[in-house]
């Protein structure tokens, strides 16, 4: 950081890792493989990039912060099996990236963890995402239905994927130490990303977290007639007609949306 006189941006959720210790960590869980193309979202640094880049066949680095340019060149340039891409992974075309990521291995900005993997189980090619996220994030991300962190994200995430917490990480692992506690998320690919209208489906019927799930759906545009077309569902597949958004677990969401299509 002194020598390309780096500024960690707090508005960016900027936290380098600067504990290499912790880099085995997240490879074990990511069963790296020679033959990985590996997407990392936020490179910072470059610290984990370039232990990436030593053990796969290719590595994209996405960073939105072009201050942090030289210290990612001088990071990768040794390497002839790495991208740098100095943009917006929320906007950046994921779909052209060649070669095609198989995995996802970042420690993700706090402010767009959640969207950034979200986004990328869009990519069909990837299998495997181990992601360095804030803790609310991760439990979030691996709760099970009728939890109080059960939502939108975890059932998008698990309609496509197994996952799991792997391991809680201290806060001394990153510069500046942030205020809040980070986990390394772990999602295994089982199902292809849920359809766009499956996932509007969601996020509509728990838009209104305390109504019942027909009844958000008819207070965000359904109308009464989607109402009771969602009541009748419910009960098709064996739930209350007054179910709640977060009692549904993501199987029961994708018979749901498959009965008022």
């Amino acid at each position: 950081m002194r020598e390309f006189g780096v500024r960690p941006n707090r508005d960016l959720g900027q936290n380098f890792l600067v504990d290499s210790n912790i880099l085995d960590v997240i490879g074990r869980l990511a069963e790296l493989d020679e033959s990985d193309v590996v997407l990392e979202v936020g490179g910072g640094l470059g610290v984990l990039s370039e232990y990436l880049a030593e053990r796969v066949a290719h590595v994209h680095v996405v960073e939105l912060d072009r201050g942090l340019e030289p210290a990612l060149r001088d990071a990768l340039d040794p390497y002839d099996n790495t991208s740098l891409h100095l943009a917006d992974a929320v906007k950046l075309d994921l779909d052209a990236l060649e070669p095609a990521p198989t995995k996802v291995v970042a420690n993700l900005p706090y402010g767009v963890a959640a969207t950034v993997i979200l986004r990328t189980t869009e990519l069909a090619s990837v299998t495997t995402w181990v992601a360095m996220v804030q803790k609310e994030v991760g439990e979030r991300f691996a709760a099970s239905a009728s939890t109080p962190a059960y939502g939108v994200p975890s059932v998008l995430a698990q309609l496509a994927c197994d996952v799991r917490v792997g391991r809680k990480i201290p806060r001394n692992v990153f510069h500046p130490v942030p205020n809040v506690d980070s986990v390394l998320v772990v999602l295994e690919r089982h199902s292809p990303a849920p359809p766009a209208s499956l996932r509007t489906l969601v996020q509509r019927g728990f838009k209104h977290r305390r109504k019942a799930l027909a009844k958000s759906l008819e207070l965000s545009g359904g109308g009464k007639d989607e109402r009771d077309r969602a009541r009748a569902a419910l009960e098709a597949i064996g739930k209350p007609a007054d179910a709640r958004a977060e009692s549904l677990s993501p199987p029961e969401w994708r018979a749901l949306w498959e009965r008022l299509r």
